[in-house]
Order: C-alpha cells, then structure tokens, then sequence
C-alpha cells in the first residue's frame, strides 16, 4: 500500500519528483510553528511574521545519501524540503521567517516551497476578466533558498540571501535531484529555485554576473533618460559616452 505523503496544500515531495524514499509521512508532516520560533530571542516584527504570515509548516522530504544515491558531501550533510503555507491572497514570501529558520540548520541546506492562493498572472480570456473582477484564485507556489552571498569578502561578516522563484502553478513545478554527493544536490536544487536550471556549474559566477546584468540594464535606462534630458553638447556627449561603455559591457555579459 503506497504511503500518504505529507503535503503542503496540494504539493508533496513525490509531485516535486522528489525520491520516493525521501517523503515523509503525512501523520509526521505538520510541524509546529514553535519549533522554529522558539529558537533563541526574535523579534516582535518576526514573532508577528511567524504567527500571521506562515499559515502552518510541513516537512515535506528530507534527502539523505540513502535516498538519493549521492555521496556525503564535506559541507551538506542532509536537505530538508519545507513547505510553508501562506496565509492571504497573493502573500509574499516571508524572508525574514525563511532566514530564520534556514540559519538554524548550518550543516543542511533547506529548500523552502512556499504555498499560496493567488491571482493568475497568465489568465487570459474570460479568465483575465475573472481576474479583473477579483476571481480566478489560483494555487501557487514558489521556490525559496537561503545561501551565500557570493559577494561576500573573505575576512569580512559572512552575509547571506534570501532567494525565491516565480510564483507558478505547483503541477508545473518538478525537481531534479542531480549530483555526485550532497553539496552538488543542494547547488543543483538551489540554481533550479534561482536560476530555473538543474545546471548548477559555477552558481555562484552566474548569480554574479545576473546580479550585474540587472544593474547595468537599470543603469542602461537612466543613462538614455539623461542623454534625452542633456541641454548642452557636452552633457549629452558624456551621457552618450557612459551609455555605450556600459552596453558594451552588457553585449559582453549577455552573449
């Protein structure tokens, strides 16, 4: 008799396409809140959090090398896959509950996949009246890790962030786990919540180099808006020539 996952709305590890040995049982899925809260002194913003944002807390799988067929890893000894069920419509992800608890497991990585019910961004035809009419709720749900700023100086006060998906239709949500041990399943699963790709070759170089390309476009726009605005030779000339230096780093980034 095949086992009931433990869910979080209507998602469970087996529907991610997590292994089937790594889902927990749905009697062992809901977790207290106070298990996470409770752990040294919050804040009242965040006990607030804890209390109105996140609905309940389920664990979802919990991947070991047992059940995943990866070597032990040297940094990650265990991945735990957490479901967070968000209270109101169109909730957003609650970081600071997800810093929290993700700081509290230094040998494991979490992969957070908050649920919610929220307005179809895609909905079209009678569906996109429906939206506009205040209907067409939908379930949703999003992908969320905590890792390493990869611009963090080394010497420097290690810094971490909070990084989350699209909200998206659970049923098209399905993850790999991919990788020779732990450390590489859990770079894989984070550059799938980030970056949309099971391809997790030098992450952190990537989410640099993202990183700089969402700068640069912002920097692209104002520098158009201020050669338009120039009112002399000069400022236009300098304005001019800052945008091309700075498209010409953006085709070097992009191709």
């Amino acid at each position: 008799m095949a086992m009931d996952a433990a869910r979080c709305g209507s998602v469970t590890a087996l529907e991610l396409g997590l292994p089937q040995r790594s889902a927990i049982p749905a009697e062992k899925g809901t977790l207290p809140k106070g298990l996470f809260a409770g752990k040294g002194p919050i804040s009242n913003t965040l006990r607030q959090h804890f209390l109105h944002a996140v609905a309940s807390i389920h664990m979802l799988a919990l991947l070991r090398p047992v059940n995943t067929g990866a070597a032990e890893g040297t940094r990650i000894k265990e991945i735990l896959v957490l479901g967070l069920r968000l209270n109101g419509t169109d909730a957003a992800v609650p970081a600071d509950v997800i810093e929290h608890i993700a700081a509290q497991r230094k040998a494991s990585g979490v992969l957070f996949v908050c649920v919610r019910d929220g307005h179809d961004a895609q909905a079209t035809g009678t569906d996109a009246a429906a939206d506009a009419a205040g209907g067409a709720i939908r379930e949703q749900c999003a992908l969320v890790v905590r890792r390493r700023d990869p611009a963090s100086r080394a010497g420097h006060v290690e810094r971490f962030l909070v990084h989350a998906s699209d909200w998206e239709d659970p049923r098209d949500v399905l993850l790999e786990t991919v990788g020779t041990d732990m450390d590489e399943v859990w770079e894989s699963l984070c550059s799938q919540a980030i970056l949309g790709t099971a391809d997790h070759a030098d992450l952190d170089a990537q989410l640099i180099r993202r990183d700089r390309i969402v700068a640069l476009r912002a920097q692209e726009a104002k520098l158009v808006r201020d050669h338009a605005r120039a009112k002399n030779p000069t400022q236009r000339n300098e304005a001019f020539a800052k945008l091309a230096k700075t498209r010409a780093e953006l085709s070097r980034l992009e191709s």
